[in-house]
């Protein structure tokens, strides 16, 4: 078992590392920037260090200081959580060769499956459904348009190195490629310093779900159902559930071999998810695969009865998964809120500024992933979610229920939040009758905060 754990993280994220440590007998290390100083996770951790100012690039994304840092302190790994270094197999590869633990796959497997173009083309080898689209880079606009022609308008553009939504764009006709094409290539270069982009047919209509994957290092993979994730703006999540209404029991069989296949195929370890697109008839198509936890990860801990966390804390000491394909069985229903600083009557923009009242639901079944309290200051620096919710019931509808009673006892002031657009959300037909699409909230934004 792992000794001490540095947490190259910050947020709900690193607090939920902590508790983890914390139950399985592991100091935990949280480093922290200037302006995190006052951080619940600062509070919690077993050692603290401070190692940079608030720009994240001279903190939380300084590798040398991270890895310092963890061999000054004597941790034998090192927990990147989501965001900031989490993907990036440089870090992983530094870490490993500092004699450090990267809980996580490896540097290679990181690296295939972070070249979305790569990753397209390993998964058209092993089998598993791809979206039509190019096998490699594209290089001129000629080429493009000729791609564009043979696969069918619409078409998505899409950064080879990137995701949550950077670097893409969504053409619709030809004279709209070049400069759709300019654009994206330019984010991608200023998201992820890879400016390479690649292009794939846009399915209208779609639904997003995405298969939660488990592997040990002995060679043993499990899938843990999937999460629907189709709620979303400008291709960021806002609320997931698990399971999807749309996957009966057959689908979620073929879609988690599919996963596991893909997992295999890039000799993958750890927790991961394998992201698909689902058209209208239920085809479903391989997307990307992110080679972290997840944030919605709670949604498949409510359902199938297992922490994540430690699971991949336990993988990454040595130890063989805990459980095989046949013990993983689903109950009930979940769904998570992100509930964000942000203002969703003004183009969702930002609103840091201090939680002058701070009172989450207490309610059985409710679970809450926050690393905020009341008093503290949401800054402008990092990401403005402020908690997430998690609600599980037995069926959905109670789940549902269950989760409009939550956000009704959720009491925030200070800043203003989602809170309102998820309750509107959640008592919105389409949501209900589990109809939305990935370009649902889009396309309706308006009438629902009108609701």
């Amino acid at each position: 078992m792992l000794r001490k754990i540095l947490i190259a993280n910050r947020g709900e994220i690193a607090c939920r590392v902590i508790k983890a440590c914390r139950e399985l007998g592991i100091v935990s290390v949280a480093v922290y920037s200037i302006a995190d100083k006052n951080s619940l996770h600062v509070q919690l951790a077993d050692e603290t260090y401070c190692i940079g100012s608030a720009q994240a690039k001279k903190s939380y994304l300084d590798m040398p200081s991270i890895i310092a840092t963890a061999k000054s302190c004597g941790a034998d790994a090192i927990y990147p959580g989501y965001g900031f270094l989490a993907e990036n197999a440089e870090f992983a590869e530094a870490c490993t060769n500092s004699g450090l633990i990267f809980i996580g796959p490896s540097a290679e497997a990181i690296r295939k499956m972070g070249d979305k173009a790569e990753a397209r083309q390993t998964m058209h080898n092993a089998g598993v459904p791809v979206v039509p689209g190019t096998e490699s880079i594209i290089d001129n606009l000629n080429e493009a348009k000729k791609i564009a022609k043979q696969i069918g308008y619409p078409i998505l553009i899409k950064a080879s190195a990137g995701g949550g939504g950077k670097g893409m764009r969504i053409v619709n006709e030809e004279k709209e490629l070049e400069k759709a094409l300019r654009q994206a290539s330019q984010e991608a270069e200023r998201s992820f310093g890879n400016s390479g982009v690649y292009i794939e047919k846009y399915l209208t209509s779609a639904r997003h779900v995405e298969i939660q994957v488990m592997a040990d290092n002995f060679g043993n993979t499990v899938y843990l159902g999937e999460r629907d994730c189709s709620t979303q703006r400008r291709h960021q999540k806002l609320l997931e559930e698990a399971p999807s209404t749309i996957v009966s029991e057959k689908m979620r069989t073929k879609m988690g071999q599919a996963a596991v296949r893909a997992a295999k195929a890039a000799f993958y370890s750890g927790a991961g998810t394998v992201e698909f697109i689902v058209d209208q008839n239920k085809n479903f198509y391989f997307m990307e695969m992110n080679t972290r936890i997840q944030v919605e990860h709670p949604v498949t801990e409510a359902i199938t009865g297992t922490d994540l966390v430690k699971t991949q804390i336990l993988i990454a000491s040595g130890a063989k998964l805990p459980w095989k394909q046949k013990d993983i069985k689903l109950r009930g229903w979940a769904i998570e809120c992100r509930i964000n600083a942000e203002d969703c009557y003004h183009n969702f923009m930002p609103c840091p500024g201090q939680l002058t009242t701070y009172k989450p639901p207490q309610l059985e079944n409710v679970r809450i992933d926050s690393a905020v309290y009341e008093g503290y200051a949401i800054t402008p620096f990092y990401d403005s979610m402020i908690a997430k919710v998690i609600a599980w019931a037995p069926d959905r509808k109670k789940a549902i229920s269950l989760m409009l009673q939550a956000l009704q006892d959720f009491k925030i002031e200070g800043v203003k939040t989602t809170i309102s657009l998820h309750y509107k959300l959640l008592t919105s037909q389409t949501f209900q009758k589990g109809m939305i699409d990935t370009n649902y909230l889009e396309m309706h934004l308006d009438e629902i905060l009108k609701q």
